[in-house]
């Protein structure tokens, strides 16, 4: 979404940005997720590496879709309140 803001946009584009972002943000904490393990039991067999860094450098990207997600179902509580 470039720029556009959630007040901006109609029910159904809300609802399938909405959709994508709960799809895209499961899909990376998941992955996130695999990657510290891989890392924690790499450390443990190899020895520290930096690998363990990534899933922590790539959190804020989740934890952004996560409020886009909240303000997204805020706008949709306000537009339903509304009908």
């Amino acid at each position: 979404m470039k720029g556009q803001k959630f007040s901006e946009m109609s029910s159904e584009a809300l609802l399938k940005q909405e959709k994508t972002t709960k799809v895209v943000t499961g899909m990376l904490a998941g992955m996130l997720l695999i990657l510290l393990v891989m890392g924690i039991v790499r450390a443990f067999w190899q020895g520290f590496n930096s690998l363990i860094f990534i899933p922590f450098g790539l959190l804020p990207i989740v934890l952004l879709n996560l409020n886009s997600l909240k303000e997204i179902k805020k706008e949709l509580d306000t537009r339903k309140d509304v009908l």
